[in-house]
């Protein structure tokens, strides 16, 4: 590096973002994450002895500190460390930073850890490309995701690495992070006369939603955007309100906050939680998800979670989704939040998935023959006696009659089991009473209703 790369590198330092310029350094300066990073864990106790030979995974919500690992580890490892973007990378830089890591090996017996950020985005190519220098110990993987690397990591890297998931920050965390910045001299605040009210420190804490680069993000426009007033920038709430707006929502529609909170809304409608229901459908609509897609879980839900308990419920949500697309957003919101609470506060029943048992009994045995009475008279009654036997329902009491349905092999067998809850309870009831009936199948009570 010349004069003028240092010069240059220098500068962006100093003109970097203040998430960038506080980023630590050192181990103890590291905020949170103690379930990997407290005292006496596996990977501090690696990183203090420079024993990390093995590879890694860091997975976590975005702000959560997974380069900043990676950047402790590079401060005190005497190893190589090498950092890739496979946002901005190719097979082409990781074929040169593994033939580097081959000459450093063989000229000075140096090991490399090499960091890559984002290694979800690269292609299973791309990523089978660091198997066999992973595995023959090469290079140190230090991959860092924000998406389950049990599904967008190939398995093979996964096997050969060890997972470590980051939380989001607590607030109080989130507060030691700003606290610093504005006491740090050289790349905080600490040298510029900047007084910020705690209320205004508790509502950027706050609204960060557990990623300090938002938190710090919002102090930054935060200082940089107010006057001094004799010569002191002063932060109050509603300066603080105005840098942030609004709580960061940690979701997109492709990884694991899509699916954990679909996942905590179908779990809040089926335990019949209206509150929870709402939080989640809530926050899922402000993150920008497809009202549609709300919706399909909610016609889903009104089945399989409701069905016969409350029949009414397929109604409400299929009314919600027509009302939708005649009215569309924000009046939308209405009946998409009346479907939640009708569905959420209904009696609950499974007993529609009756039909997985019916599936699991014809894939094992087969469909059965239909029964003779039962099969089509309109076209060869005469020479096979298809029909013959069958008693029309509507010439008996109650429009009911005792006789044969399923295939003979299955007679008596039962699939629909009628809960009592609601509804169904009626259909409980009568349904018991019948199948008594046709179990018995009572030859005196099968007679016709006078005159028919």
């Amino acid at each position: 590096m010349d004069l003028f790369d240092h010069s240059l590198e220098e500068q962006l330092k100093q003109q970097a973002p203040l998430a960038a310029r506080m980023r630590p350094r050192l181990l103890d300066e590291v905020v949170g994450q103690q379930h990997i990073l407290g005292e006496g864990s596996l990977l501090r106790r690696a990183i203090q002895a420079d024993r990390l030979f093995s590879s890694i995974i860091l997975y976590g919500p975005p702000g959560t500190g997974k380069t900043t690992v990676a950047r402790v580890i590079a401060n005190t490892t005497q190893a190589h460390f090498e950092n890739l973007s496979a946002v901005l990378a190719g097979v082409a830089d990781l074929r040169k930073a593994i033939e580097e890591a081959n000459e450093r090996r063989r000229l000075y017996r140096t090991r490399t850890i090499l960091f890559i950020d984002e290694v979800h985005r690269w292609n299973k190519a791309q990523q089978d490309a660091l198997l066999p220098h992973v595995e023959n110990g090469l290079i140190t993987l230090i991959g860092a995701t924000t998406q389950n690397p049990y599904f967008d990591v190939i398995k093979a890297l996964v096997s050969r690495s060890r997972v470590f998931e980051l939380k989001p920050l607590s607030q109080e965390d989130i507060l030691t992070l700003l606290r610093r910045a504005l006491a740090d001299p050289l790349a905080g605040y600490g040298k510029r006369a900047v007084v910020v009210d705690e209320a205004a420190l508790r509502h950027l804490a706050e609204m960060a939603g557990g990623d300090a680069r938002s938190a710090l993000n919002a102090l930054e426009l935060a200082v940089e955007t107010t006057p001094e007033v004799e010569g002191v920038v002063r932060i109050t709430l509603e300066v603080a309100q105005e840098s942030i707006q609004r709580r960061a929502i940690l979701y997109d529609k492709t990884d694991d906050q899509h699916y954990d909170t679909i996942s905590a809304f179908i779990k809040s409608v089926r335990g019949s939680d209206p509150d929870a229901a709402l939080y989640w459908m809530t926050k899922m609509l402000l993150a920008g998800e497809d009202p549609r897609f709300v919706l399909r879980r909610l016609i889903i839900l009104a089945s399989e979670d409701i069905g016969m308990a409350d029949p009414n419920a397929i109604l409400v949500a299929n009314a919600a989704a027509q009302s939708f697309e005649y009215v569309g957003m924000p009046e939308g919101w209405y009946p998409i939040a009346q479907a939640v609470i009708y569905l959420a506060t209904a009696p609950k029943s499974n007993s529609v998935g009756a039909f997985w048992d019916v599936q699991e009994e014809i894939n094992q045995n087969g469909a059965g023959a239909v029964p003779a009475h039962l099969m089509d008279p309109s076209r060869d009654a005469k020479g096979f006696g298809h029909g013959k036997g069958y008693l029309y329902p509507h010439s008996f009491d109650e429009h009911w009659v005792s006789q044969q349905y399923l295939p003979d092999a299955l007679v008596g067998r039962q699939f629909y089991h009628p809960s009592q809850q609601g509804y169904e309870a009626q259909v409980e009831e009568r349904l018991k009473r019948r199948r008594e009936k046709q179990n018995g199948n009572a030859g005196e009570e099968n007679q016709p209703k006078q005159g028919e």
